[in-house]
């Protein structure tokens, strides 16, 4: 991994997860009560032994520079790091902001590029997986390959919003449609289910390939591929092209993977954590999620019942409270004979200094009253929930603003992050 440079792409709008990213990026928005989205990428880099990683940032990301800076250091001798690179004006690149992810690398190919690199690994920052990327590398150097992809077998209605390949016997990539929309560009990307388990996954009935938004290039390769600017994004454009006169190579993985890009994904992948067998493992001392070290004290609850949920740091719950398949964020205080079932609380960014705010029935302490009810819920950072509220989904109703701080996505009630709720509120 010396010669090996890894590439977080970080920097989009994440307008499907609004509102959570009213006020932060998509990689910054919380996840499993204490971690960050941009958290799984950067871990299965140093879970990999790959050190030297940037990570190309655009959108609301003064949040996700704290957290980066507060969490990814690394000692004089190691030679790591983790770089921002932020969107910038520049003499070569002119003013525009990134307008897509191939856009965005090529603006820091001089970084990328530099003497000794010979491999670019290039990653999202809004999806959850475990991946050792050695695995990977070993696939494109064993191949011979231009530029490698990872793939993951799928369903064909899944295929919609993916980019979908089809490769020969040997694994190179012949065809490649981004989010194919008719019967016919589907039927042109299909691959058998028997080329899938001759290739040691089995294909349970999987007839398309995806692409998971991982790729390694050769770095030479990578500033070639990037010399068309017309070419603004690697999936409509830079693949298609490079197919015909680049080795384009499969890597097949069949691990879970979660693209984290609407309300309802983020709000499934959080609450599949709970399970008793989670499809995602928060504990494997071989692939550890890194984070910021807070400092908190433990968790303290007293009469409370709790089932199968998880539970942040700093956290104070109080008797009577009920909370069932949910997950509790950092410092979140929650009063007396509280209902929590199936929702995310994602807790606060710090403790409300006793005595230091008058509270009323319109303006409630930081966290949950008592006698709250929250049902299918997602309760962003710093909210005020007043004692007796009814923060429940309301029911089959289609997308809308209920008012200016909460809002329906997806099925899911979402209260917006800074939001006061007073008593007794209800839908």
């Amino acid at each position: 991994m010396r010669n090996t440079i890894a590439v977080v792409l970080g920097g989009g709008q994440g307008s499907r997860l609004m509102p959570l990213t009213k006020y932060r990026s998509k990689p910054a928005v919380p996840l499993a009560g204490k971690y960050r989205l941009i958290d799984i990428p950067l871990s299965n880099c140093l879970n990999s032994g790959l050190n030297r990683i940037y990570v190309l940032t655009q959108f609301l990301s003064v949040s996700l520079h704290r957290h980066i800076r507060g969490t990814y250091r690394f000692d004089n001798f190691s030679a790591g790091f983790v770089e921002l690179l932020a969107a910038q004006q520049t003499m070569a690149e002119g003013t525009d902001w990134y307008q897509g992810t191939a856009d965005a690398v090529r603006k820091n190919l001089r970084y990328l590029t530099q003497p000794g690199t010979k491999y670019v690994v290039i990653l999202s920052g809004d999806q959850l997986y475990h991946m050792d990327f050695t695995e990977m590398l070993k696939t494109h150097r064993e191949s011979g390959a231009d530029i490698t992809i990872a793939a993951k077998p799928v369903h064909s209605h899944e295929a919609g919003g993916l980019g979908i390949m089809r490769a020969d016997d040997t694994g190179r990539v012949i065809r490649f449609a981004e989010k194919p929309k008719t019967e016919e560009e589907l039927n042109s990307v299909r691959t058998s289910p028997a080329w899938i388990d001759a290739h040691g996954v089995s294909s349970m009935g999987r007839d398309c390939l995806a692409s998971m938004g991982i790729y390694i290039f050769n770095a030479d390769v990578l500033a070639s591929a990037l010399e068309n600017t017309d070419h603004r994004d690697f999936g409509r454009e830079v693949f298609p092209t490079s197919i015909g006169t680049r080795k384009v190579q499969l890597h097949l993985f069949d691990g879970y993977w979660e693209d984290i890009g609407t309300i309802r994904s983020f709000f499934e992948a959080n609450l599949q954590l709970t399970l008793p067998n989670a499809p995602f493992e928060l504990t494997d001392s071989e692939a550890v999620i890194y984070s910021r070290p807070r400092f908190l004290p433990p968790t303290r609850f007293d009469g409370a019942t709790i089932e199968s949920s998880l539970v942040a740091d700093g956290c104070i719950i109080e008797p009577g409270t009920h909370i069932v398949n949910s997950v509790i964020g950092l410092r979140c205080k929650i009063g007396r004979n509280v209902t929590i079932r199936d929702s995310i609380i994602m807790g606060a960014d710090f403790y409300e200094s006793p005595g230091a705010t008058r509270h009323t029935d319109e303006w409630p302490a930081m966290g949950i009253g008592d006698g709250t009810l929250i049902e299918k819920a997602i309760v962003d950072k710093n909210c005020r929930i007043g004692p007796g509220a009814q923060v429940v989904n309301p029911g089959d109703r289609p997308d809308c603003e209920v008012n200016e701080v909460c809002s329906l996505r997806d099925g899911i009630l979402v209260v917006e992050k800074d939001a006061c709720l007073p008593a007794e509120w209800h839908v």
